[in-house]
């Protein structure tokens, strides 16, 4: 079976791929994922272990919680990350002193030096995506005001 577009469809059609913003957003994360993977290979990085690292690079020495509400991931999806982290030497993880329950990260020598590493990094986003910093910045303030609405929506 061979499949076939419609002959005509309505650029407002609302079932039309091209007219979802979810598969816009979608694939333009892909599109991301693709110009970040060899830059943060360089760094020995996935993408989510260099979110995570940008985090600490901001605030050293956090719980585990603190980490997961910053990045919009659960413990289950966090712990694993934290765990190949903490093997290649760039994270420590340790109990609280003031609650057992609470583990604390922390960046390790290796994990401070890395940080001056992944400076080329956005420069690099920045080049890639052909857009001023302020075309950038608006972009990223509307994408943010619309996950903020749509999370406000399902009670986030």
């Amino acid at each position: 079976m061979r499949f076939s577009m419609p002959r005509k469809l309505s650029p407002l059609d609302p079932q039309r791929l091209d007219n979802q913003i979810c598969f816009a957003v979608y694939s333009a994360a892909h599109a991301f994922n693709r110009v970040y993977k060899p830059l943060l290979d360089r760094l020995g990085l996935t993408y989510p272990q260099y979110l995570v690292m940008l985090v600490l690079w901001e605030r050293d020495d956090v719980p585990v919680r603190d980490i997961g509400e910053r990045l919009f991931l659960d413990s289950g999806t966090l712990t694993p990350l934290l765990k190949r982290l903490e093997a290649a030497h760039l994270v420590k993880r340790t109990r609280s002193s003031e609650d057992e329950r609470q583990v604390l990260i922390a960046l390790t020598p290796q994990g401070h030096a890395l940080k001056e590493k992944a400076r080329a990094v956005p420069q690099s986003i920045l080049a890639a995506s052909d857009c001023s910093v302020s075309e950038l910045v608006a972009m990223k303030d509307e994408i943010v005001a619309l996950r903020d609405r749509l999370n406000a929506v399902i009670g986030e």
